[in-house]
């Protein structure tokens, strides 16, 4: 297969058998590990809705946030609209909170602060076990396709042909809690290549794939590990140019940002913030401007349960548990 256009052409690579077949192994033990906060009688691996309607919440103001970005401003403009749409559909206000990190955006939510979110697929399944977080949408193309890759990139020039020459040199991770930007790759590296970060290779962490797309750019770091939905709404804004980074390597496809509620939304306003999502009109929009870029156009249903198999399982392989309490 052919290496993305939006960078100089290297050999396209996908995650090896061997590996595939130790995540399905990981599979079969990977279960909901939800904080003592919660509940999960129905088992499909959220939190239930609080049976005591007295801890349903219904505030005058929804809070809303996106996935830390390199700048927050923008992306409150991208959302401005389907926001309005929101405040439509509900008859409330709706604030845009433009959180710097994942630990701020989890933490909001664990807080009781943040009522509506979409959370990165790494830090999806803290939300989930330590939040409350009930994911029920998904972004796709007009096709009902989904998802994105993760890459290790390079700057040209760097002497990084392939991904054994990491050894001895800088590898930008985003966060640990992020898939691409962390977990996939360091399974993926440890797994395949035998490269083990802080061993093998010098690790830094930027803080999120725009940061990490910039810092191989500037030569600030020799390499990352990015989402490469990231890279191609960049390059389609201008922030880079394409040939500006070559691609070393690019996985499997996994599911991209997970959209989703508190667990103690009132149930009947929980529905109506459901159905905003899904029968919002992208056409002509911000959200549609952005989002194209990376081949979305709509809003799709998903269950944490099914859809976030994959990447349970990645974690799993990297020895993830979730310390709540």
């Amino acid at each position: 297969m052919q290496a993305s256009s939006f960078s100089r052409a290297l050999p396209r690579t996908f995650i090896s058998a061997a590996i595939a077949s130790a995540f399905a192994f990981a599979a079969i033990n990977a279960s909901a590990d939800l904080s003592s906060r919660y509940v999960d009688n129905d088992g499909d691996m959220v939190a239930d809705v609080p049976s005591d309607e007295s801890q349903w919440v219904d505030p005058d103001t929804l809070v809303f946030a996106y996935t830390p970005v390199e700048d927050p401003a923008v992306y409150a403009d991208v959302w401005s609209d389907f926001l309005s749409h929101l405040e439509e559909a509900t008859g409330k206000r709706v604030q845009f909170f433009p959180v710097q990190s994942n630990a701020a955006q989890l933490e909001a939510l664990r807080a009781g602060r943040l009522h509506v979110a979409g959370f990165n697929t790494g830090s999806t399944p803290v939300a989930v076990n330590c939040g409350g977080f009930r994911p029920f949408a998904m972004m796709a193309a007009d096709d009902g396709s989904f998802g994105y890759e993760m890459e290790i990139i390079t700057y040209p020039g760097s002497g990084i042909e392939g991904v054994k020459d990491l050894e001895g040199r800088q590898l930008a991770f985003t966060a640990e809690t992020s898939n691409s930007g962390f977990r996939a790759p360091s399974a993926l590296l440890r797994s395949e290549y035998g490269l083990e970060a802080g061993e093998d290779f010098e690790t830094a962490f930027s803080g999120s794939h725009d940061n990490s797309i910039l810092g191989v750019v500037n030569q600030d770091y020799d390499a990352a590990a990015i989402a490469n939905s990231v890279g191609k709404r960049m390059i389609a804004r201008g922030v880079v140019n394409e040939g500006d980074y070559d691609i070393l390597y690019t996985s499997e496809t996994f599911p991209t940002t997970a959209y989703g509620l508190a667990n103690n939304l009132n149930p009947e306003l929980a529905e109506k913030i459901q159905n905003a999502f899904f029968n919002y009109d992208w056409e002509g929009t911000p959200l549609e401007a952005e989002f194209t870029n990376s081949g979305e156009a709509q809003f799709i249903p998903i269950t944490y349960q099914d859809n976030w198999s994959v990447v349970r399982t990645i974690a799993d392989a990297n020895g993830v548990t979730y310390d709540c309490d």
